[in-house]
């Protein structure tokens, strides 16, 4: 498969979740970001779109601008910092919210290779929603697509990606269940999620 980067979106305000740091939040003993940038080991270069927080030496953090300004103004600001720190062309960007604990690198593997010939492919739950920051896209056509809106702060993701030939994707199993999409907006996913590590880890 031809080489890939990775945007983790980390940003946003948590509202349900009493305005805390999402991607700071514990499940099974680390860090919401720390697992999702474990799914993409491989991936170069690895950008954090966020607040400032500590992250490992090969990840670029950057801020959308303004803050706060949604998910399509830090897709914008991703992109470009994307585009200033690869070392070698990159065809494919696996695009991810900083809020998916049980994502893992067989699930991108998935995607990338479900995205062969598309503009990209995304991740399906079991109820057939896409899961649209659980997912690789072709890096000019997504990039395409955001310029295409005009002005990125407050435009909802679904207007970009919706523009976009996108393969739909089923979650492989996880011998221990734990769902790739299982995002963690409330204190019920949260718990879930917790619930879910602890079985993975025997406890």
């Amino acid at each position: 498969m031809d080489p890939y980067g990775a945007l983790v979106l980390a940003g946003g305000s948590a509202r349900r979740l009493g305005g805390v740091h999402k991607p700071g939040l514990l499940v099974g003993g680390v860090r919401l970001l720390d697992r999702v940038l474990a799914a993409v080991p491989d991936a170069a270069p690895r950008v954090v779109v966020g607040p400032p927080q500590p992250t490992p030496p090969d990840v670029r953090m950057v801020r959308e601008e303004p803050p706060g300004g949604g998910p399509v103004a830090a897709l914008s600001a991703g992109l470009t910092a994307l585009g200033d720190a690869a070392q070698q062309p990159i065809s494919r960007l696996a695009l991810l919210a900083g809020d998916l604990p049980f994502l893992s690198p067989a699930v991108i593997t998935a995607l990338r290779r479900g995205a062969d010939g598309r503009d990209g492919a995304v991740l399906v739950d079991p109820d057939g929603r896409d899961q649209y920051l659980a997912g690789v896209y072709r890096l000019e056509a997504l990039a395409d697509a955001v310029a295409s809106v005009g002005p990125p702060t407050g435009v909802p993701l679904r207007r970009v990606v919706t523009r976009l030939d996108l393969a739909r994707i089923a979650a492989p199993d996880r011998p221990d269940g734990a769902p790739p999409w299982l995002d963690c907006d409330d204190a019920d996913d949260v718990r879930a999620a917790e619930a879910f590590a602890r079985r993975a880890s025997g406890q």
